[in-house]
């Protein structure tokens, strides 16, 4: 058991319990909590739970305990507690973007847009959790189509459409597609807290044979027990045909009232629709219902109103919606192609990260489902080989740096791309996180949306049915990679279109780079960090590769025989003394962390050791240092007040933890102008941690310093 695993479990309840806890990180001082809501927590208790400095609330959500010097090991007791197993965590917050989790990079990214509409986030949230989790079977499906087409091409099966062969085939993926609806169906109401299986049966109804023989009396004769009754049925119906689709719309009589039939094959708006009045019905039925029968009649209620809902009003509202914004595209597609072209790939770069790709996705099915071929793909695709590409070309300075550890991310990322068509791994692993990617990334976007532009314009294709369109199309719903681009119409098209989205892409990240000086200088030193663990010895300094490079790391001072009175710390910047109050910051001011004291206006860009000592903290995002006397004071320097939220952006580290300094060695080059256009305060803040241990702590404020002058006194 570790020596601080019972203030762990101390603090775990005090915020609520582990059921309260979303996700946890921690900064160089401060244990950093997301829960469900602060107003569980215990605050007292926690207060006076043994380590616990301070608690702060931020938000209805957020949460800060106040741990000082020791709080990764705070950190890591918590996350070591067996009921902490499924929280979210294990990254520190002061770190660079690049060392946060893909899940939090996504959040990241979607919280930016959440709060301001809630029925939004909502909305979008509902569409994400209806497909996530049939992306599988999905990616498989295109894989079978992408070999059948290669067989085909290969002339190793035929291509005759009703061979015993090719029917098989067709099975082997038009299953996925076909029940999709009834897939949607089973998602959507298990995010909405309603039976899944209910929706799902929904759904299954209207895509029974029965129904099927509604709109075919003819094709599905054998339903009816009697050639009146088919003759019945097929003297009821009446089809029209929709001119711009090509497709034929009947009604039938059923009750008397007139219903619109459809084959709800494919369809996805159907399902998301109706899972949405289904979760009205069904909540409402529960509330109704005693709970003693609710097994029984809430499901069968719930059918026998929302089946018939489905069939006469819901399905074909749903049909209306995708083919209207399906001739809407198509009609962009044929006389804005150019325009058509490029927005696609433009746009989906923003919507993927954010979620809101779904809709997109969604039309693409529908798309297939009612015109028997999709043009949204096509332009999708280069937005996908543009994403690989500069997967490629931050790959190529991974080599060229002997970076590892990019190496492994960029190289795995890349594989999942080309060979799944899975763009996550390249968006959440690398291009969120650095994000000069994306100024590099659109170029290719646009060229590769550009070429298929100008070649779908040239040289357009003529569809089986007779029709000419301009573009690139495919018959089958398919995750965008190397496997799959033979089942595009225009295939040489579509083929020099990706590869030059690719190649754009590749050669400008790996020619101008994907980081910004700062995390170049960053990154190069944690190599060279890497690179000395691994051969034994010292850490060399990073390449100068920039302006802004991490400057060598000055020589370690010798190791001192006795430890030498502490009796002065001073300022490890030039500027204007002040108190902790008035540093704007509730912790500091509170003297949680200890007295001390912050330096406003700083007149250089140089932050400067205050002691002799080793460094036990060095956040990597540069913010902060935690150094350690001989004698056993502890010092904090802080710069800025929630600097850490500018993931090392103007900040160059010059140190790294366990490293020995001297007063007035270099610790870090702050670019403040950087620090103030962000938002943040300026003011570097100095406390002494551990002043509870020391006979007194005098801090001078009120005064002009110098970097080297004495600040603070220390009486032991």
């Amino acid at each position: 058991m570790g020596k601080n695993q019972e203030s762990a479990k101390a603090i775990v309840k005090g915020v609520g319990g582990v059921n309260n806890i979303k996700m946890l990180t921690h900064c160089a001082t401060r244990l950093r909590f997301t829960l469900g809501s602060t107003d569980k927590v215990d605050v007292p208790a926690l207060e006076a739970t043994k380590g616990v400095l301070a608690v702060v609330k931020q938000s209805d959500t957020a949460l800060q305990v106040v741990i000082g010097g020791g709080v990764e090991q705070f950190y890591d007791e918590i996350m070591s507690l067996p009921e902490m197993a499924n929280v979210k965590g294990g990254e520190v917050e002061d770190d660079a973007d690049s060392e946060l989790t893909n899940d939090q990079v996504k959040a990241q990214e979607r919280a930016k847009t959440k709060g301001k509409n809630k029925w939004v986030d909502s909305f979008f949230e509902f569409l994400s959790d209806s497909f996530r989790p049939i992306i599988g079977v999905l990616l498989g499906a295109s894989l079978i189509i992408a070999i059948i087409n290669v067989l085909i091409a290969c002339h190793v099966v035929s291509n005759e459409t009703q061979s015993p062969t090719m029917l098989f085939c067709r099975a082997m993926y038009r299953g996925v597609f076909y029940f999709l609806p009834i897939m949607i169906a089973y998602n959507g109401a298990k995010k909405l807290k309603v039976d899944p299986w209910v929706g799902a049966a929904i759904m299954g109804a209207v895509m029974t044979p029965e129904f099927l023989a509604l709109a075919d009396p003819v094709k599905y004769a054998s339903i009816f027990s009697t050639t009146d009754g088919q003759n019945a049925a097929q003297s009821a119906l009446n089809c029209v045909t929709n001119s711009t689709l090509g497709t034929d719309s009947c009604t039938t009589q059923v009750f008397g009232i007139t219903m619109q039939l459809n084959d709800y094959s494919g369809n996805v708006f159907v399902p998301l629709l109706m899972v949405a009045v289904l979760a009205l019905i069904y909540k409402g039925l529960q509330r109704i219902i005693p709970n003693s029968v609710q097994l029984v009649f809430v499901p069968f209620l719930s059918m026998l109103v929302m089946i018939p809902i489905t069939a006469f009003i819901i399905g074909p509202i749903g049909v209306w919606l995708g083919n209207g914004l399906g001739i809407g595209l198509a009609w962009m597609n044929t006389n804005a192609p150019f325009v058509f072209a490029i927005l696609i790939p433009m746009l989906y770069p923003f919507l993927v990260p954010l979620g809101l790709h779904w809709p997109l996705n969604a039309l693409m099915l529908m798309n297939i489902d009612t015109m028997g071929y999709d043009f949204i793909q096509g332009p999708m695709g280069t937005w996908n080989f543009a994403c690989f590409g500069a997967t490629l070309g931050v790959l190529i300075i991974a080599i060229r740096e002997k970076d590892t550890q990019m190496k492994e991310t960029a190289g795995g990322a890349l594989a999942a791309g080309l060979l799944g068509g899975v763009s996550e791994p390249s968006l959440y692993g690398i291009h969120l996180r650095y994000k000069n990617v994306y100024k590099r990334m659109l170029v290719g976007c646009f060229a590769g949306g550009l070429s298929i532009a100008i070649l779908g314009w040239l040289f357009p294709a003529t569809l089986a049915n007779g029709q000419v369109v301009r573009g690139v199309t495919t018959t089958a719903f398919a995750f965008t990679s190397l496997l799959t681009i033979p089942v595009f119409n225009q295939m040489w098209v579509y083929a020099i279109s990706i590869a030059i989205a690719f190649v754009v892409s590749a050669v400008l990240v790996a020619t101008l780079d994907y980081r910004t000086p700062e995390q170049k200088a960053e990154a190069h030193a944690r190599i060279a960090r890497e690179q000395s663990k691994a051969s034994g010895a010292a850490p060399a300094a990073a390449p100068a590769a920039t302006a802004t490079a991490v400057k060598a790391a000055p020589k370690a001072a010798p190791a001192q025989d006795a430890a030498v009175a502490t009796n002065e710390i001073l300022a490890p910047i030039a500027g204007h003394a002040v108190t902790l109050e008035e540093t704007g910051d509730a912790v500091f001011s509170s003297k949680a962390l200890g007295e001390g004291l912050g330096i406003a206006d700083p007149k250089d860009s140089k932050v400067v050791a205050p002691v002799a000592g080793v460094l036990k903290t060095v956040a990597k995002t540069g913010h902060a240092y935690g150094i350690k006397t001989d004698d056993g004071v502890e010092v904090l320097v802080h710069i800025g007040i929630d600097t850490v939220k500018m993931n090392g952006e103007g900040f160059t580290v010059a140190v790294t933890k366990g490293q020995r300094v001297n007063a007035g060695d270099l610790l870090a080059t702050v670019d403040f102008d950087k620090v103030a256009a962000a938002g943040h305060p300026t003011v570097t803040v100095m406390t002494v941690t551990n002043t509870k241990k020391l006979a007194a702590v005098t801090p001078h404020t009120g005064i002009d310093v110098a970097a080297g002058d004495a600040v603070i006194d220390i009486a032991h």
